[in-house]
């Protein structure tokens, strides 16, 4: 039986591939590479995952096929596949409340105004799951949060993206390997 359910948001598409809004889907890549394998269809045709061990545990890595703020019904759709409860889902998402690379890792809570969030406790009739806070600033002046969430990153943030999503994958797994109190200890700053 698979443990945890680990799941990237963002929204699909070469578009939005390089976006803030993303970086739930980056993060995944790197966390695919680590269990080597590929993102495969899911048979609901809703998330491609990727299935195979991480700190010792049985993993699905997922990115729903819909956008961030449908991605609750296909996170859904996977935990019923898997038989996974909404304490062992792992939700990798931007945070505009903290500044770039920080990391924020804690379990339940609420929206904070977060679509991909707010569809996910919608779908799993909770907000009892585990959240990687991945800090992507805040827009300068009058800018859109929606407009800055979905820019690409700028070329002195795209250089240190690399090492800031390896260390948000280190997060993730050692939430599974060593519990929240000291993943937090670790990684929130």
């Amino acid at each position: 039986m698979t443990s945890w359910l680990i799941v990237g948001l963002g929204n699909p598409g070469p578009t939005y591939a390089s976006t803030r809004h993303n970086v739930g889907y980056l993060v995944t890549d790197v966390l695919a590479e680590r269990i080597g394998g590929t993102f495969k269809a899911h048979p609901s045709k809703r998330a491609d995952v990727v299935e195979g061990r991480l700190a010792d545990e049985r993993v699905v890595v997922a990115r729903a096929r819909s956008y961030m703020n449908e991605s609750g019904g296909p996170v859904s759709t996977l935990a019923k596949y898997y038989g996974i409860e909404a304490d062992h889902v792992i939700a990798i998402h931007d945070e505009i409340d903290i500044g770039l690379g920080q990391l924020r890792v804690k379990f339940g809570g609420g929206d904070n105004g977060h679509n991909g969030l707010k569809s996910l406790r919608k779908s799993l009739n909770t907000g009892d799951f585990f959240r990687v806070r991945f800090g992507v600033g805040r827009p300068s002046g009058s800018q859109e949060v929606h407009d800055f969430v979905l820019k690409s990153f700028n070329a002195a943030e795209r250089k240190e993206l690399p090492f800031l999503m390896v260390e948000a994958a280190d997060a993730v797994e050692s939430l599974i390997s060593r519990g929240l109190e000291a993943t937090q200890q670790a990684f929130n700053r």
